[in-house]
């Protein structure tokens, strides 16, 4: 079942994320499904710490950015989300090649959606899980009350 409730594509969420941390950063959206979301982000000197690992912030960055698209593009056309809460368990270090993930809808709600974001490297493994939790905005009012 499509989820979307507005037009969206690669080439919508790429140009929507333009000059954002996720670009500059080197974030590629690479696949949009019916109920899901695909970004990678390679593991080179931008995004690497100093142990030579991807840095784990980079990972939330994915998370994030997936996430928030997901419920973005599955609320009500006129509304917003906004993020509330994010989690992230880094379960393998990445030293090169490109970390991949993919987010799909845990819950998507009236005024909260909850998403999943699971991350593997290029052998597939998995590197980080999270989930976040978004606020769903309606449009303000137009008047004072």
């Amino acid at each position: 079942m499509r989820i979307w409730t507005r037009p969206i594509s690669v080439e919508i969420l790429t140009e929507g994320n333009r000059d954002t941390a996720a670009a500059w950063l080197g974030l590629e959206f690479v696949e949009v499904g019916d109920d899901f979301i695909r970004a990678r982000v390679a593991v080179d000197k931008r995004t690497r710490q100093p142990y030579g690992l991807l840095h784990g912030g980079v990972s939330v960055l994915l998370a994030e950015t997936l996430g928030s698209c997901g419920a973005a593009y599955a609320c009500p056309p006129d509304h917003r989300a906004v993020g509330l809460d994010i989690n992230a368990n880094h379960l393998r270090g990445t030293t090169a090649g490109w970390v991949t993930g993919i987010t799909r809808p845990v819950h998507i709600g009236r005024t909260t959606q909850v998403w999943q974001i699971d991350m593997t490297d290029d052998q597939g493994r998995p590197t980080c899980v999270s989930r976040i939790t978004m606020a769903v905005l309606a449009p303000k009012g137009g008047g004072a009350a």
